[in-house]
């Protein structure tokens, strides 16, 4: 009964992401109504729901373990929240990227609930106290006016931040990235990435002359060379993609972008002679299975996983996905490959590329310019953030440990990734209730 649970559940689960993610971009078409695009909403809210019932159904049956069935009682009331406030308190927020983000959870919540319940419960609790924060960010972005005027509160919060890191910080796998207090832990770098972003806009968005460009160089120079003194290379490479794109949107000359992409290729070379755990991640990429008992075994078990899994995956608990180290944060997506499917995979890159393209959708559409750099620069923030990690664990770039936002474990990435969707939804408001004065003021002058 259980097997066939499992084999059924396989495709039914299949079945349920790709008609979500379908919709995702069915509702991006110019020519669709608002009525079509409220149906296309709703059937993806439906979809959710039935995956996560399915899927924690298999969970339940296959682990014994009655807490699931708590768990997802939590988890439903949780989304039917989550939903009920942006809907009544912002009512011209984005369903789209409501939706997104609580799909994207319930992935996470599942894997995580077969990979490791009490990790699974952790993120849960976590997830509720970002959703705290997150209702509240929208309101503050409208309300108030002065985020513009803040430049040096943001580069010394950001420069302290990560100096805290780089000479307190606890070391792992090979870089500094948390500051650990007790059993609680704390990555900066997760938040300061949010703040630099700001820090950048707010020098930008008004002047590109010689000395601002200078001084802003400098202060983002300055957070990267902190991030690469701690080893940890793949915020730095964050960081400094994000400070490019923002430098080229905002001067609109090509030569910065192709000054600041030389330079990171000899940083990347530099960082290869200089730091040993670099070496080692470059060899595990460039021939993992000459090394898979050592330096290449992380790689080598993703490899292992994602092949194995097949396009419609060997089904939950029915594979090996905790082989792999570090499988709950830098390497989930393998195990969602695995047991899920290829086809489910690539469903989940297409859901993660549509909330980037949204983000670039509504940065093209907001006229200040302050906040367009914003919208700009949380976007690009995601988006690599996501190549990294996907990246990663595909052997197309060396492993960078970014985790996958939204979906992998970890409480200080799955805060601030709700913090940074709840900027961008605070953007969607802004922009929204702009447009709606304009037309007001429109019909007033024609009547």
């Amino acid at each position: 009964m259980i097997q066939i649970l499992v084999n059924v559940s396989r495709f039914t689960l299949i079945l349920f992401f790709a008609i979500y993610t379908f919709d995702c971009f069915a509702a991006f078409r110019n020519r669709i109504s608002e009525e079509r695009q409220e149906y296309l909403y709703h059937k993806q809210t439906i979809l959710m729901y039935l995956f996560l019932i399915n899927a924690n159904a298999v969970l339940l049956f296959c682990s014994q373990d009655t807490r699931v069935i708590a768990l997802l009682a939590c988890e439903i009331i949780y989304f039917i929240v989550t939903m009920i406030v942006f809907k009544n308190f912002y009512p011209n927020s984005s369903k789209s990227l409501v939706n997104n983000m609580c799909m994207l959870l319930s992935i996470s919540f599942v894997i995580l609930t077969r990979l490791d319940m009490d990790k699974a419960i952790r993120q849960f609790v976590l997830a509720v106290a970002a959703l705290v924060i997150s209702c509240l960010i929208p309101l503050f972005i409208q309300k108030v006016k002065f985020w513009d005027k803040l430049k040096y509160f943001y580069a010394v919060v950001g420069i302290l931040g990560l100096a805290v890191v780089c000479v307190a910080g606890s070391t792992s796998y090979g870089a500094k990235l948390n500051i650990s207090i007790g059993s609680f832990s704390l990555q900066p770098s997760e938040f300061i990435k949010i703040l630099f972003v700001f820090y950048i806009a707010s020098m930008l968005f008004e002047a590109t002359d010689q000395k601002t460009l200078l001084i802003t160089s400098g202060v983002a120079l300055l957070h990267v060379l902190i991030l690469v003194a701690s080893r940890d290379l793949g915020s730095a490479g964050i960081f400094f993609i994000t400070y490019l794109c923002m430098i080229y949107v905002a001067t609109r000359r090509f030569l910065y972008l192709l000054g600041g992409i030389a330079c990171m290729f000899l940083g990347l070379v530099s960082a290869y002679f200089v730091m040993s755990h670099v070496h080692t991640r470059v060899i595990a990429w460039l021939n993992p299975l000459a090394y898979a008992d050592n330096e290449g075994y992380q790689v080598t078990q993703s490899l292992f996983a994602i092949g194995t899994g097949g396009w419609f995956g060997s089904g939950l608990y029915q594979g090996m996905p905790t082989k792999i180290p570090v499988v709950t944060k830098d390497f989930v997506f393998s195990a969602i490959s695995e047991e899920l499917g290829g086809v489910f995979a690539l469903c989940l890159i297409l859901v993660c590329i549509s909330c980037f393209l949204m983000f670039l959708n509504i940065a093209m559409q907001i006229r200040d310019p302050f906040y367009k750099l914003i919208a700009l620069g949380l976007g690009v923030v995601y988006g690599i953030q996501v190549f990294l990690t996907l990246g990663g664990v595909t052997k197309f770039i060396p492993s960078t440990g970014v985790t996958l936002p939204l979906v992998s474990y970890g409480g200080s990435s799955l805060i601030s990734t709700m913090i940074l969707f709840a900027i961008i939804q605070g953007l969607y408001v802004r922009k929204s209730e702009e447009v709606t004065k304009n037309e007001t003021k429109k019909r007033r002058r024609v009547r």
